[in-house]
C-alpha cells in the first residue's frame, strides 16, 4: 500500500517526496494550497496539529515533522545507504547535518514571512530583512566549509538522507542569499538537484507555490 504525502509544492514537504523516491517506496501525493483554508479543516488538523506540510500516512500511522520522518524511513527501511549505521564514525555527523538544515529554515522562514506573505508594505521590515539575512549568510557558511575538502556531499562516504534535508533549504536559500561567495555549495546543489529521484520528485508535487522570483533584493531603508 501506498504511502499518503500531504503536500504543499515547495514546501518541508519534498524533503519527505524525495526520500520515497530515493527508497523507490510508491507514494501517494495529496495536494493543498497555503493560502486556501485547506490546511485548516477539522481532517487534517487531526493529522497534523500545527496544520502545516508534511503529514505523512504510512506504516498505519501518521508523522507530520519533516526531519522526523526522514529518520524514520531510514530507520525502518532497508536495503539502501541514505543513513550510516548506529556505530559508525560518521553517525554524528549525519544527524547534525540532518538537522543543521533547520538552523537555515529558520532565517529562510522569517524571509518568507517577510517578502512573501505580509499583505502590506507598512507591516515590512528592512532591518528584520537585513538581519535574517545575514544570519543566513553566516550560517551557509558551515555548509560551504564542508564541501571545500572536494566531497560532493556533506558526508565523506557519499550521498545520504542528511543531503535530502539540505538540498531543499538551498534551494530556496538561494532566493535570498547570492551563492556567488559559496562556490562549492552552489555546485553541490545542481548536483542535488539533477539527481534521478529528485526530479522524479518534482514531477509527482508539481510547480512550487511560494516563489514568484528568481532572487529577492533588500528593499532601500
Amino acid at each position: 500500500m501506498a504511502a499518503k504525502l500531504h503536500s504543499i509544492a515547495g514546501s518541508r514537504s519534498f524533503r519527505v517526496n524525495w526520500l520515497l523516491q530515493e527508497l523507490g517506496e510508491p507514494v501517494e501525493i495529496v495536494p493543498y494550497q497555503i493560502m486556501d483554508g485547506s490546511l485548516q479543516r477539522p481532517d487534517f488538523k487531526a493529522k497534523s496539529p500545527a496544520r502545516r506540510v508534511p503529514a505523512l500516512e504510512i506504516d498505519g500511522r501518521v508523522l507530520f515533522e519533516s526531519g522526523a520522518i526522514v529518520q524514520y524511513l531510514c530507520e525502518t527501511r532497508t536495503g539502501h545507504d541514505l543513513m550510516p549505521a548506529i556505530d559508525s564514525a560518521e553517525r554524528a555527523d549525519w544527524l547534525q547535518w540532518l538537522h543543521y538544515p533547520e538552523t537555515l529554515g529558520a532565517g529562510i522562514q522569517n524571509l518568507n514571512m517577510q517578502h512573501l506573505f505580509l499583505p502590506k508594505d507598512w507591516m515590512k521590515s528592512p532591518t528584520v530583512m537585513g538581519i535574517e539575512t545575514k544570519r543566513l549568510a553566516i550560517a551557509l557558511k558551515a555548509v560551504e566549509g564542508a564541501l571545500t575538502d572536494g566531497r560532493d556531499y556533506l558526508l565523506s562516504s557519499g550521498f545520504s538522507a542528511a543531503d535530502v534535508m539540505m538540498g531543499f533549504t538551498l534551494d530556496s536559500a538561494r532566493r535570498y542569499v547570492r551563492f556567488d561567495n559559496y562556490p562549492q555549495t552552489a555546485a553541490y546543489l545542481a548536483r542535488l538537484k539533477a539527481r534521478e529521484a529528485y526530479i522524479a520528485a518534482e514531477a509527482a508535487e508539481g510547480p512550487q507555490q511560494f516563489y514568484t522570483q528568481d532572487f529577492y533584493n533588500l528593499p532601500e531603508s
